[in-house]
């Protein structure tokens, strides 16, 4: 039987805590950055967790489960 094969979109944007949590970027940060304010641009840099509601979408997609 072939082996499964991880999503290669969701293995480019999530990434795993130690803890295992997962990570993921903010949206809107890569261009018209000129009307957003510095706060705004900031806290869009940092990383994000990904909501409980969607943990299980995307661990089928990095075949974690």
């Amino acid at each position: 039987m072939p082996k499964m094969k991880r999503n290669a979109g969701a293995k480019k944007r999530f990434s795993l805590t130690g803890t295992g949590k997962i990570r993921r970027k903010h949206a809107y940060k890569s261009h018209i950055l000129t009307k957003k304010s510095k706060k705004r641009k900031r806290n869009l840099g940092y990383y994000g967790e990904v909501d409980k509601a969607d943990q299980k979408n995307v661990k089928l997609m990095l075949s974690m489960k």
